[in-house]
């Protein structure tokens, strides 16, 4: 399965602003880190937000931080909450002419069998599983220690 860029900056993003722990980071500073378009970025912040990940707060001093430990954030929730389309193939299924061995295709049953194991896989790790080697991330991603 080939992962969207906005589930990698989402992915990426919920890593800097665990690493900064509790100060309030900026978007801008999320983008800049990353070498990401700050549109991209605040449609991903959007995003985690409204999923419940992200705490955002506005006005000056404001800023973003966890909505919730980083153990509590499931990889493989947030990589299902963040792609779009999850079906290992499309089939048409309800949209147009479907294919036409679908009635007796073993195969989508396999890609979906391999697909769950992907997911099965994600959902062992947490956010806190990647938060390290945290003194080489904090230095990738230019986030000062405090």
């Amino acid at each position: 399965m080939k992962l969207t860029t906005f589930t990698d900056y989402a992915l990426r993003s919920l890593i800097y602003v665990a690493l900064s722990k509790d100060k309030l980071v900026t978007i801008d500073k999320i983008a800049d880190s990353n070498k990401i378009s700050r549109h991209h970025v605040t449609k991903v912040i959007t995003r985690l937000n409204q999923l419940g990940y992200l705490e955002t707060i506005r006005g000056k001093g404001g800023g973003i931080r966890l909505a919730m430990r980083p153990e509590l954030i499931t990889i493989g929730r947030v990589v299902r909450q963040t792609e779009n389309e999850t079906n290992p193939l499309p089939c048409n299924r309800g949209k147009g002419d479907p294919c036409v061995i679908l009635p007796a295709c073993r195969l989508i049953s396999a890609l979906e069998s391999a697909q769950d194991a992907f997911f099965a896989t994600l959902d062992k790790y947490t956010l806190a599983d990647f938060l390290e080697p945290r003194q080489r991330l904090m230095s990738l991603f230019s986030i000062e220690d405090d």
